[in-house]
């Protein structure tokens, strides 16, 4: 677990899911893995897997490849938040 972003509106972290034993000679699967979200504001939290995490991590590295501001962050963060309705319960 590793916290990648931290605001006064949102906190993301990443997970990585070890994968199993494998048998021997067997080719190593990639580790899964995913990204929850807080949405500190509205209590609600969301975990973000497979192809929308991939999304997700794909266009955070495009905007940092940048200098984004908090604000362009959070924007950006909001925009996968939007359909949350998990409430946050214990954190």
């Amino acid at each position: 677990m590793h916290m990648l972003y931290n605001s006064d509106s949102f906190a993301v972290v990443a997970f990585e899911i070890p994968h199993g034993p494998v048998a021997e000679g067997a080719p190593v699967p990639e580790p899964r893995g995913g990204f929850e979200i807080v949405d500190k504001f509205a209590k609600k939290d969301i975990f973000l897997d497979g192809a929308v995490a991939e999304s997700f991590k794909a266009g955070a590295m495009a905007l940092m490849a940048g200098e984004p501001s908090e604000e362009d962050m959070d924007e950006y963060i909001g925009r996968f938040t939007a359909v949350v309705h998990q409430p946050l319960v214990l954190h």
